[in-house]
């Protein structure tokens, strides 16, 4: 009896014990919640408190990791809200939290600490510099985050400091292509850095060929050309168009004075606010005396005294080109000499002196220090002054040596410095003195200054395309795409030198990428354009 009383009163003991021990547990978790509550409430008079605490619910518990207490008994609080055990501490994460959960105590923050809490944002201009550095792809998809970086990335503002910091890349569009015997919509565009071809539908060109293009800061232009609706009526155009790449849209600008197809064209940025378009006087002889005497070298282009008042001196000079175009087809399939000017400033184009008599059809011409040469197919020279507006006509004490006349020589400037001019030449046998054995394209520089020139490289590749193009893109490189058939199939061939290597060899960076899917008449319709993005 005695060791029963003993057990029954251990066992009431022990019962007692565990029901302090349970209440001692209650009341240290609720003073525990007490205690974060008034923490919060503490940390709150701060502003909102962003941390990981702040993912706890009303019932207490951490809700990153789980709702539950390995060391007690019982469940500390319930959980309220979505049972996810596995969110992230993120700034936005814990802001929807707090939101949903915490709305009186939100409510009860002024809203100037809000908003210090929880809207952080950088400013323009840093954030300007950080979009500017990325690519133009990386650069399109920034443009979806939110409507201000788009506002912000459109601006001319945003795309002249992208331009003046150099931080645009070589992009090359090749237009004028051929399928299922038809002119084609695409255009093919390649990224230079990345080494990748890129193809963008447009509608517009769509039945459109033997058009020139120029390309000017950001946008291309589409100058003259030819269409056919039945494949039979042929007509030539007077119109231009402007694309831009980066915004994919097309823009009518005012169209030349005649129809032509394939003009040569050059492009020259305005510099002064003194240099201005003067219309061209139609003149003709009276009374026996010639039109020489009344307009000795028909100024079409001259300078302006600072205090005579022009329509164009507000213009900005950064913004303001010229586009040259000479000579191309007309309606009647007859060869131009008549030559005119686009200005930007005024939309307009003007006509301006005619080409040197007897010089010969226009096949290639490329701005270069100021000027504007033109070279024939009878191998002359000839050069615009685009300040005083008179034609002239350049003798080489040092004439570039024979080349083969099927195949018409290109002119090529880079940083609108030095003048190049690729030729295909024949090249001798080894030992054998006159054998030609076999032709190779060359490029040599021009130097005006004494009238020689010199060969400089020699390009790497058979001269298989008649109509290769060559373009320069105003700084050190140049650029070179040949197109032909062979064994049933259309090859294309890209490839790149830098004239500021003294070695300037060339290199191919694309092969065979998309000349499968064009006909052959791709190879003579086709021309190229390159564009900084």
């Amino acid at each position: 009896m005695i060791s029963e009383r003993r057990r029954g009163k251990t066992s009431h003991q022990e019962l007692g014990l565990s029901n302090v021990s349970k209440r001692l547990v209650r009341t240290i978790s609720q003073k525990s919640k007490n205690n974060y509550h008034e923490n919060v409430m503490d940390d709150d008079d701060d502003g909102v408190s962003l941390r990981c605490l702040s993912l706890y619910t009303r019932g207490g518990g951490c809700k990153v990791g789980a709702a539950t207490s390995d060391d007690f008994t019982e469940v500390v609080g319930p959980v309220r809200g979505t049972q996810d055990t596995t969110v992230d501490c993120f700034s936005y994460g814990v802001e929807r939290f707090w939101k949903r959960n915490n709305k009186k105590k939100i409510s009860q923050v002024p809203e100037s600490h809000r908003n210090e809490a929880m809207q952080v944002f950088l400013p323009d201009d840093i954030l300007e510099m950080c979009l500017m550095r990325l690519s133009i792809t990386s650069l399109m998809n920034a443009r979806l985050v939110c409507k201000k970086w788009r506002v912000l990335t459109t601006s001319t503002r945003f795309m002249q400091m992208r331009r003046e910091g150099n931080y645009p890349t070589p992009w090359l569009f090749l237009f004028g292509t051929v399928k299922d015997g038809f002119s084609s919509r695409e255009i093919y565009a390649f990224d230079v850095s990345f080494n990748k071809w890129h193809k963008i539908e447009s509608e517009i060109l769509k039945g459109r060929f033997l058009f020139s293009v120029a390309s000017v800061h950001e946008n291309v232009f589409v100058v003259g050309g030819c269409s056919s609706s039945d494949g039979m009526d042929r007509k030539t155009h007077r119109g231009v168009l402007a694309f831009s790449p980066v915004t994919k849209s097309w823009q009518k600008v005012a169209s030349m004075r005649h129809a032509r197809s394939k003009p040569v064209l050059g492009v020259y940025e305005v510099e002064s606010n003194c240099l201005t378009i003067k219309s061209q006087p139609r003149t003709r002889r009276i009374g026996g005396v010639s039109d020489v005497y009344e307009d000795p070298h028909r100024f079409s282009v001259r300078r302006v005294p600072r205090n005579e008042k022009s329509k164009h001196t507000s213009v900005k000079n950064s913004g303001r080109f010229l586009i040259i175009a000479v000579g191309g087809v007309g309606s009647w399939d007859e060869p131009l000499d008549s030559c005119e000017v686009y200005e930007s400033s005024s939309n307009k184009w003007t006509e301006i002196q005619r080409l040197p008599v007897d010089f010969g059809v226009a096949c290639s011409a490329i701005v270069c220090n100021g000027s504007f040469y033109v070279y024939s197919e009878t191998d002359k020279l000839a050069a615009y002054d685009i300040v005083r507006g008179f034609w002239v006509r350049v003798e080489m004490s040092l004439p570039v040596p024979p080349r083969v006349q099927e195949y018409a020589p290109k002119l090529v400037s880079c940083d609108e410095q030095r003048l190049f001019m690729v030729s295909v030449s024949w090249c001798e046998g080894d030992g054998e003195i006159g054998r030609r054995n076999k032709a190779v394209r060359k490029v040599w520089e021009l130097d005006l200054v004494h009238g020689s020139c010199k060969e400089v490289s020699v390009h790497p590749d058979a001269p298989m395309d008649w109509n290769a193009v060559f373009v320069g893109d105003k700084k050190k490189l140049i650029f070179g795409v040949e197109m032909f058939k062979i064994f049933g199939q259309v090859l294309e061939f890209l490839t790149m030198c830098d004239v500021s290597d003294p070695k300037m060899k060339w290199v191919h960076v694309s092969k065979n990428e998309v000349g499968r899917e064009m006909d052959p008449s791709s190879c003579a319709m086709k021309s190229m354009a390159v564009v900084h993005l």
